[in-house]
């Protein structure tokens, strides 16, 4: 495919998803057939924008303007290897979520089916088009097409009470941080001469305080859609109302845009940032990363702590991206790109493993009707596909090799450690902090996945209705695969990954990965201090800790005896007796108290069935949130005074500011 032929055929992806939407309303109430082909026929549009986003790595930029826009500011497009990147993330991303859909929709799942598809096609139509826009106009009118259509998509069971309220709160934070980036472009076009192009502002000069107040306006705007700390309020409310499939396209691509955004202008449309600006990224960053983990350690709700975990994540690539732009202001070329390349690869493990456990928790959601941790347990002799893809995932996000979410975490690690004297002796010390900071969030990250993956896969059926769950269809079966093999194989392939990502990286850059990665090991900078080689842990390692755990088991010697374990005195243990989700977060709720308001909920003496509940508030949303959101229901109320109904009141109010308007006038 020539260079100048990849944005006329990504259009054409974006508008086969348009054309399959619009179908679907035509038969609105066609539960099955829109299902089966109209979401099928999506995912394939999505793999061919996979491939698409692929050729951009390694091909020339290019360009495209469209006669469509506002008099006089066409549509300006440009498809270069960050875009293709992004593209490629989308396009391999929702290509497993589409498929999942066709067989998760069910009838009387709230919005009609096809307006549903309507809605779910257009907002894969608009993240495609806000990493093709190439000037303010389109980029903003593709930004809020996307925030509206996962608005309406939140709302799917419009019907709840709190859904509603989730809804509001992501609209509500959408566009705070949509005015953000309204603030952020037009302080990007001071100086710029060709109005609201990219171009222009990639040539505009702006001092170092302009683009410093672009830059946080940008962090801001990007960071409100991506849910950095502490603008993350909307996601642990609005991930558990969306309907699954919904909820893995947010988490896995929507969170991206905003990582796409905040490349595009840091690195980008501000081509000379200082090094300072990564400081408040790697603050916010490894906090968030901290914090999320945190509050998902003591979820007992399994999409919320999912939701959750998705915020440690973004957390842990805002981090990355920060200490790659202190590196390039400090000048140390070699550890920028190693910084920026863990955060590329980080955001790619991310849309596939946590694809991969909302698409998970769906079927669990729709085979047993429970989304609490309290009433799950023992599925994986039900529910084999979903209980054994869902693991893949779970080691995955956990960190361990060979898959692919150690690889990402490890290389940033190596960044952290392969620090040299920095120019500034205080931040000598702040550096082994964060490194110290990402080491605890991952080693949190493998016990939250404990949590995860035991309390709702391993154990006894905790709920009598457990026996009759059933395993996944073949829609979602496929899916479930999909993304299991991404696991595995971006796991067993840095190499190949790493050359992707290395086009990126010289494009904001200017230069590189130092070391090239080759096929059978890793070599971040220095193959004499560390390297990594998946095949050697799948060759050797797996097997030498398997044979030594069967060895310990049959060989030791000394007489085995089997009997019953202790019961406490119980002769007939329930599964009552199991860990709990509240158990396993109580720990952590204990070490951490600070981060948390936990209100305790205890039974009563003489209840036959004693249940005991925690219920965790965060303090931010408590202490800042809602004291803001009851300041202005009051100053609401207030103006609402005014208001009496009455015809000669307000023509009064307008005879008042008529003469005050007069009086500033002859002045």
């Amino acid at each position: 495919m020539e260079p100048n032929q990849l944005i006329p055929a990504a259009l054409d992806v974006v508008g086969a998803w348009i054309v399959l939407g619009a179908i679907g309303l035509a038969r609105p109430r066609a539960t099955r057939w829109i299902a089966h082909r109209l979401f099928p026929l999506g995912a394939l549009a999505s793999l061919a924008l996979a491939v698409i986003g692929g050729v951009a790595l390694f091909a020339p930029a290019s360009d495209l303007v469209l006669p469509v826009g506002l008099p006089g500011l066409p549509a300006h497009l440009h498809l270069d290897p960050l875009s293709g990147f992004f593209l490629l993330l989308l396009g391999a991303s929702s290509a497993g979520t589409s498929t999942f859909a066709a067989g998760y929709f069910r009838d009387g799942e709230g919005t009609a089916p096809g307006l549903l598809g309507m809605q779910y096609h257009l907002f894969l139509a608009a993240m495609a088009m806000v990493m093709l826009a190439a000037d303010a106009y389109t980029f903003m009118l593709a930004w809020e097409v996307m925030a509206l259509a996962s608005y309406f998509l939140v709302l799917t069971q419009h019907r709840l009470g709190e859904i509603r309220d989730a809804g509001f709160l992501y609209i509500l934070l959408a566009h705070l941080g949509a005015i953000a980036l309204l603030l952020c472009f037009g302080v990007m076009m001071v100086g710029g001469v060709g109005g609201l192009s990219f171009a222009a502002m990639r040539a505009a000069h702006l001092s170092v305080g302009w683009a410093s107040v672009a830059f946080a306006l940008a962090v801001v705007g990007f960071g409100a859609k991506a849910g950095l700390v502490p603008f993350h309020v909307w996601l642990p409310e609005a991930h558990p109302a969306a309907p699954s499939p919904v909820s893995a396209l947010m988490s896995g691509v929507m969170l991206k845009t905003a990582l796409y955004g905040l490349l595009r202008v840091a690195l980008d449309l501000l081509h000379a940032p200082a090094w300072w600006w990564g400081l408040p990224l790697l603050a916010l960053g490894l906090f968030g990363a901290l914090y999320g983990v945190l509050f998902a350690a003591v979820q007992s709700d399994m999409k919320r702590l999912l939701a959750y975990s998705s915020i440690e994540n973004i957390g842990i690539a805002f981090a990355a991206l920060g200490l790659a732009l202190v590196f390039h202001g400090a000048g140390m070329a070699a550890l920028a790109a190693l910084a920026l390349a863990a955060m590329l690869y980080h955001a790619l493990n991310h849309a596939f493993f946590k694809s991969l456990l909302f698409c998970a928790t769906g079927s669990v959601l729709h085979a047993t009707r429970q989304r609490g941790l309290g009433s799950l347990g023992g599925l994986l002799r039900r529910m084999p596909w979903v209980g054994w893809t869902a693991l893949i995932g779970t080691l995955a996000i956990a960190g361990l090799p060979p898959l692919n979410g150690f690889v990402a975490e490890w290389m940033l690690l190596q960044a952290f450690l392969f620090t040299p004297t920095l120019p500034h002796p205080f931040f000598n010390l702040l550096i082994p902090l964060g490194a110290a900071l990402l080491a605890l969030t991952a080693a949190l990250a493998g016990y939250v996945m404990v949590k995860f993956y035991g309390v709702i896969f391993l154990g006894r059926h905790r709920e009598p209705g457990l026996e009759r769950a059933h395993d996944c269809g073949r829609f979602e079966r496929v899916a479930l695969v999909w993304f299991a093999l991404g696991c595995v194989l971006l796991g067993l392939a840095p190499g190949l990954v790493l050359r992707a990502i290395d086009p990126v990286v010289a494009l904001l850059f200017g230069h590189g990965l130092a070391v090239p990665a080759g096929w059978l090991r890793l070599v971040p900078l220095n193959a004499a201090r560390a390297a990594y080689s998946p095949l050697v842990v799948v060759a050797v390692v797996v097997p030498v800790v398997l044979a030594t755990a069967w060895a310990t088991h049959r060989l030791l010697p000394g007489r085995m005896r089997r009997a019953d374990p202790w019961d406490c005195g119980a002769p007939d243990a329930s599964a009552r007796l199991q860990d709990t989700a509240e158990g396993f977060g109580q720990p952590v709720r204990r070490l951490f108290e600070p981060f948390f308001l936990t209100h305790v909920e205890l039974p009563a003496p003489d209840d036959a069935q004693p249940r005991y509940r925690v219920v965790v508030v965060e303090r931010i949303r408590a202490q800042i949130y809602q004291p803001a959101a009851d300041a202005v229901l009051w100053l609401a109320q207030q103006v609402g005074r005014i208001q009496h109904g009455r015809i000669s009141i307000y023509l009064l109010y307008s005879f008042v500011t008529l003469l005050v308007m007069l009086a500033v006038v002859l002045r």
